[in-house]
Formats: structure tokens, C-alpha cells, sequence
């Protein structure tokens, strides 16, 4: 982890069981995602760049970091979240080194609620998400 600084992450119930699945394809080792040189280190954020780069994403469409700023501008506007939930789950601190010395809340409980409606949110995009018809005036 970045800083090394440990991140509890709640997970949803999609994600739960995407994790069961995996650990049987990967024999349950200590890391999710092994390195493919080592299982004794995770796979690299330079891994999943290349495989973007392999479906045809160039480096100005999408990196692997990108996908969390893509989480944090959705879970933004949403408008259900805090601004201090949002970052707690993206691992950041306070950048106000006053507020953060005082401000240690992990904001847990609106965490686990808002995992849950990020995994149900990308499960309604997957399947079409909700198109609603417009009228023509006149």
C-alpha cells in the first residue's frame, strides 16, 4: 500500500463472490491478482496497462489509475456520498494538514453502504442501465 499505511477496504456482495471465484481459479494463494514473475508479489499497475494497451486503449484514453478517478468523479456526483467517504475509500488523506491531524474517521458504515451501490450501479451498466424516452415538443 501506498505510504505504507494499511487500507480496509468493505467489499460488496458481488464483489465477495467474484473473489470466491477467482481464489478457485488461482488456488487460493495470498494475493488476488499474483505477479506472473512471483506469487510472493501482486500483479503490477504496469500489468494492467499493457493489457489496456492490448485492447486498443492508448495512453490519453485510459491508464489503470483511471478507473479510480472514473470511481470518484460517478461516486461524486451521484450526490449520496460524502466528499470524506469518497476518499477514504480511495486510500487518500486530508490534504488540510490542520483538518487531518484532528480528522481520523474512517467513515466505515457510509463506506459499506456506498461499495455496495457502486458494485449494483457497474452491475445496471453492464446490463444496458435504465434508458428513459424522451418526447418531441411540437
Amino acid at each position: 500500500m501506498k505510504m505504507q499505511r494499511e487500507h480496509v477496504v468493505p467489499l460488496s456482495t458481488q464483489v465477495v463472490a467474484l473473489f470466491k471465484e477467482v481464489g478457485e481459479l488461482t488456488g487460493g494463494g495470498r494475493f488476488v491478482f499474483p505477479s506472473v514473475r512471483t506469487k510472493l508479489r501482486p500483479m503490477s499497475e504496469n500489468t494492467l496497462n499493457a493489457a489496456l494497451r492490448r485492447m486498443g486503449y492508448s495512453n490519453d484514453d485510459m491508464t489503470s489509475h483511471g478507473f479510480r478517478s472514473t470511481a470518484s468523479t460517478l461516486l461524486n456526483e451521484s450526490g449520496k456520498w460524502s466528499v470524506d467517504a469518497i476518499e477514504r475509500a480511495l486510500a487518500h488523506g486530508d490534504a488540510d494538514t490542520v483538518r487531518a491531524a484532528y480528522h481520523r474517521g474512517a467513515h466505515w458504515q457510509e463506506r459499506v453502504l456506498m461499495a455496495q451501490w457502486w458494485s449494483d450501479y457497474l452491475d445496471r451498466l453492464r446490463v444496458g442501465g435504465q434508458v428513459i424516452p424522451l418526447d418531441r415538443a411540437g
